[in-house]
């Protein structure tokens, strides 16, 4: 394997993705703000370096798995961030979710850069770890051929879904679906007790019901509706605002999914939808 793999924000999602890739026997170089996370993935066998600008000048292939665009854009921009200072033969694999609008002024502000590649994902760090995450990659096929053996050291499926963008706009649409799908859940779980039912029993046997989702299932699997809105509220209010914000560029009613998202019981999410 001769690409040396950069590897920017090795966090509960990158961290297990660099282990995965160490084991499949890439050359993996990255950078982490956090001494220990530096210090574990250095005994795992990575090669620690610098700063953002130093792991960008190495690789053939950066991967960038960072939690929202402002994260992603204070990395990418001015002349430390990873655009100026890696190959104009590169190519940036971006895990964010975020919003297209930004992946293209990134690449706007650097037009002979790096190649970019929106490729969000959809799962856990259990699923990293397993080589189970489900990754969507937009791009050039003749882009992506180059970065799939990378991506599949912890991803099965990877899903290619046209062109560049197309990835990050259909997982916003996922993500927004999952938000409805959790005041839905959420929703039945009320009625369920306005009827007598207790919350573990309506979760456990629609599980094997009909009305069986995703988002049912995360909520049963967390405990129940005020723990999931503990946990998964923060991840969910950005990526709901993230296609609020994809959509309006796109001039793109959200309808619907919308409507639910905003009237659910889920506090967190409705706070974020109103505000």
């Amino acid at each position: 394997m001769t690409d040396i793999i950069g590897f920017l924000g090795a966090g509960q999602m990158g961290e297990p993705m660099v282990r995965r890739l160490l084991g499949a026997g890439h050359d993996v170089r990255i950078y982490a703000r956090r001494e220990e996370v530096r210090m574990r993935l250095g005994v795992a066998g990575a090669y620690l370096a610098d700063s953002v600008a130093d792991v960008a000048r190495q690789a053939d292939i950066l991967v960038v798995c960072l939690f929202s665009d402002a994260q992603l854009t204070e990395l990418a921009a001015g002349p430390d961030g990873f655009m100026a200072n890696a190959k104009d033969s590169a190519v940036v694999v971006s895990h964010t979710t975020g919003t297209v609008g930004t992946l293209e002024k990134i690449r706007a502000d650097h037009p002979g850069g790096p190649v970019l590649v929106d490729a969000p994902v959809s799962g856990s760090a259990e699923d990293i770890a397993a080589g189970k995450l489900t990754v969507l990659m937009g791009g050039e096929n003749a882009v992506l051929d180059r970065v799939v053996a990378a991506v599949g050291a912890y991803a099965d499926p990877i899903i290619r879904t046209g062109r560049f963008g197309s990835a990050l706009n259909l997982k916003l649409v996922n993500n927004l679906l999952f938000a409805a799908n959790a005041q839905l859940a959420a929703a039945a779980v009320e009625l369920g007790d306005r009827l007598g039912i207790g919350s573990r029993e309506l979760l456990a046997a629609i599980a094997l019901c009909s009305g069986r989702s995703h988002a049912l299932a995360s909520i049963g699997k967390v405990g129940g509706v005020e723990t999931f809105d503990e946990f998964a509220s923060p991840f969910l209010r950005k990526d709901v605002a993230a296609c609020t914000a994809a959509a309006e560029d796109a001039g793109v009613d959200l309808g619907w999914l919308a409507s639910v998202v905003a009237g659910g019981p889920i506090a967190g999410l409705v706070a974020h939808s109103q505000g």
